[in-house]
C-alpha cells in the first residue's frame, strides 16, 4: 500500500511538468509512496478529480549500475504493448529531464485491482485460485509469442545467446556489488557463496538449454501482476524494469519458482519457501506440471526436465545476485524498500540453494548421457 513519501521529490516542479505535458492529470496532486519497488521508487499520484496514476523514477545518487534502473526501457515496453492482447497499464509520459524531480521518471495509469504478495493467492475460492494461476501462465505465454518486430521493438535486445549475456552482465554487477562498502561500518557486501563454481557451470554449453529468443519480462511473478477486482484473471503486468529479448525459460522458472522451493530448507532460509506450495496443501493450486502444460497450449515450446532444472538453478543464482544488489544499495543507503537490509542478507542462502540445484542438473545430465549409450 502507498504511504508517506520516504524519498522526497519537488512536488511543485512535478505539477508544472504535468500541467504542460499530461493535461488529463489535473493538479494539484496528492502524492504517496508505495512500500514495494525495490529498485525504482514508486509513487501513487491522485489528481484533483480523484483519478489515480503511478509514477516510477530512478533512485537518487550515484548508481552502482547503468543497466539496473532504466525507467525509459520500462516505459518503452509498456507503450509498445498497448494494442496487444497482453494487459499493461496505459503509458502516459516519459520524462528524462533530471531537473524536474531529480531523476528520470515515467507516469502510467493506476490499475484498480488485486495484487497478491503471496503467490498461493489466499482468500479466494479454489476454483478462482486455479483460474488465476492459469491466467498468469497464459498471459505470460501470450507475451512470449509476440514477435518483437511486430511492435517496433526488434532493437530491444539481442535475440540469441541470452544466458551467456546474462552471465556477463551479472558478473559485472556482482563484482561491483561485492566490493561495495557500508557507509557507516565500512564492511564490504562480499561475494555470493559458490559464485565462481556456478559461473563455470552455467558457462558450459553442453548443459545449457537450447537457445531461444522472445520477449522476456525479467521478473514475472504473481505479485507483479494485477488481477481483476472480483474476477479470476490478470488485468495488468507491472515492474518491467528488466524486460528484454531473451530466453522464455527465464520467465517460466521465475513464475513457477515457489513450486521448486516448496520443500527445501535452504529456500526457507532465503525467504523463498512457502508451505502453501507443498503437495496438496492448498486447494485449487495447480501443480508445476499443470502450469507447464497450460503454457505449452499457447506457445510451441515444450520444456524438458533438464532444461527446467537448469533454468531453476540459474534463477536461484540470479536471485542471489539481485539480493546482493539490494544489500549493496542498502550499504550506500540507496535502497527504496523499508525491508532492504533483510532482503539483502538472503544472498547467502540463495547462493547455497543455487549450488544445490546445480548438483541436480549435473545428476540429470550424467543420467541422460548414460541412457544415450544404452
Amino acid at each position: 500500500m502507498a504511504g508517506p513519501i520516504r524519498q522526497p521529490i519537488d512536488l511543485d516542479s512535478l505539477a508544472r511538468y504535468i500541467d504542460k505535458t499530461v493535461p488529463e492529470i489535473k493538479t494539484p496532486l496528492d502524492v504517496k509512496q508505495f512500500g514495494y519497488g525495490q529498485s525504482n521508487p514508486t509513487y501513487l499520484l491522485t489528481d484533483s478529480t480523484g483519478a489515480k496514476y503511478v509514477m516510477r523514477k530512478k533512485p537518487p545518487g550515484k548508481l552502482l549500475s547503468k543497466t539496473a534502473h532504466q525507467v525509459d526501457r520500462e516505459y518503452r515496453i509498456i507503450a509498445a504493448l498497448q494494442n496487444t492482447d497482453v494487459p499493461v497499464p496505459r503509458a502516459l509520459c516519459l520524462c528524462q529531464d533530471d531537473s524536474v524531480v531529480g531523476t528520470a521518471f515515467y507516469i502510467m495509469s493506476f490499475l484498480n485491482g488485486r495484487i497478491f504478495a503471496d503467490p498461493a493467492i489466499p482468500d479466494v475460492s479454489p476454483e478462482h485460485r486455479t483460474a488465476m494461476w492459469k491466467s498468469a501462465v497464459t498471459t505470460l505465454a501470450k507475451f512470449h509469442r509476440i514477435p518483437p518486430r511486430s511492435v517496433g521493438m526488434e532493437d530491444f535486445g539481442r535475440p540469441n545467446n541470452f544466458y551467456n549475456r546474462q552471465l556477463k552482465t551479472f558478473a559485472t554487477l556482482s563484482v561491483a556489488q561485492a566490493e561495495t562498502k557500508d557507509i557507516e561500518t565500512g564492511v564490504k557486501v562480499g561475494k555470493i557463496p559458490h559464485y565462481d563454481d556456478m559461473v563455470r557451470f552455467f558457462s558450459n554449453p553442453e548443459t545449457q538449454p537450447k537457445d531461444r529468443g522472445t520477449f522476456v519480462h525479467g521478473d514475472y511473478k504473481i505479485d507483479n501482476m494485477v488481477f481483476h477486482p472480483t474476477e479470476p484473471y490478470v488485468i495488468g503486468i507491472l515492474d518491467w524494469e528488466m524486460a528484454t529479448i531473451g530466453h522464455p525459460l527465464s520467465d517460466i522458472v521465475n513464475l513457477t519458482g515457489p513450486f521448486a522451493a516448496a520443500n527445501n530448507p535452504l529456500a526457507a532460509a532465503a525467504g523463498r519457501a512457502n508451505d502453501a506450495f507443498k503437495d496438496g496443501a492448498t486447494p485449487g493450486l495447480p501443480t508445476k506440471q499443470q502450469c507447464l502444460d497450460w503454457y505449452h497450449e499457447v506457445v510451441d515450446y515444450k520444456i524438458t526436465p533438464q532444461e527446467l532444472t537448469w533454468g531453476e538453478a540459474f534463477g536461484m543464482y540470479r536471485g542471489a545476485i539481485i539480493c546482493q544488489g539490494i544489500a549493496a544499495r542498502y550499504a550506500v543507503r540507496q535502497a527504496s524498500s523499508e525491508k532492504a537490509s533483510e532482503y539483502g542478507k538472503a544472498m547467502y542462502p540463495y547462493g547455497e540453494l543455487g549450488w544445490e540445484f546445480v548438483q541436480d542438473v549435473k545428476r540429470q545430465y550424467e543420467a541422460g548421457k548414460g541412457r544415450s549409450k544404452l
